[in-house]
């Protein structure tokens, strides 16, 4: 992990593996780089790969304010530029896949491609809107901790919940070192997110939208809101909304086999 930055108010903690052409997984949220660890190694075998923490998660430290979605766009630029890279593919898990597509509106420079995992393009319809208020007030009164505890087990899917209790006990392990402002502050950018569809409908960069099966944050309307020959869709047979968990094997094969084609 490195952590020097040239600025000292965001110094965020990351790793590198592997070698070759830059690969950035970016974690949703309460999540942290440790959201990755089953499928680093597979890709690492193949690529430079880049997990850093998101600020307010895991090794970062939070900041004051609203993390809009095009603040943490920012972070990713920032980080690139730290490790003298100049392009990237992106790949963003839920909230970050929001930010991956601010990326991609202001810095398609900057990118090889990118991926939306487990994500969307679509704005918060009005009642998960107010669902983000709650959330940060639930925060503000009871702690990340009671978050958390009732967040993660949704994240996977139904049938896994029992079979997979061992890893749903390390998500909420990863969770809880999401801090009060971090959670809070990405729930209000989310809140504030735009609509960003158009940004797929433009751009000419490849593209990968994955989506589990049985994901129950991201309805399936919600999932491929573009058909494009630079957009690759797939879907996680038996997946939730954590698919690098639920089946690293299977999620690892789809994003090699999306950047062997797109190399």
């Amino acid at each position: 992990m490195q952590t020097k930055d040239s600025n000292p108010k965001f110094v965020p903690g990351y790793e590198e593996k592997g070698k070759g052409i830059p690969v950035v997984l970016l974690h949703g949220y309460c999540g942290s780089r440790r959201y990755w660890y089953d499928v680093l190694p597979v890709l690492a075998s193949h690529y430079h790969v880049i997990v850093p923490d998101l600020r307010g998660h895991g090794a970062s430290p939070a900041t004051e304010g609203v993390y809009t979605m095009e603040r943490l766009a920012e972070d990713t630029v920032a980080l690139l530029d730290r490790l003298n890279i100049d392009k990237a593919y992106v790949f963003g898990h839920s909230l970050s896949g929001y930010s991956t597509l601010a990326f991609a509106e202001k810095y398609p420079d900057r990118l090889l491609g990118f991926g939306l995992v487990h994500s969307t393009s679509l704005p918060d319809p009005d009642t998960a809107k107010e669902n983000r208020l709650r959330t940060a007030e639930q925060v503000k009164a009871e702690g990340v901790a009671s978050l958390v505890d009732g967040l993660i087990p949704k994240l996977f899917a139904p049938d896994h919940r029992m079979s997979m209790e061992k890893k749903i006990t390390t998500a909420k392990e990863i969770g809880y070192a999401t801090s009060a402002q971090g959670a809070i502050g990405c729930a209000l950018g989310m809140r504030e997110r735009p609509d960003r569809t158009d940004v797929l409908r433009r751009t000419e960069l490849p593209v990968l939208l994955l989506a589990g099966e049985h994901d129950e944050v991201i309805p399936s309307d919600r999932r491929f809101p573009v058909s494009k020959p630079n957009v690759t869709t797939v879907t996680l047979p038996g997946a939730g909304h954590m698919g690098m968990m639920e089946d690293p094997a299977r999620f690892s094969d789809e994003i090699l086999e999306f950047l062997g084609e797109n190399r």
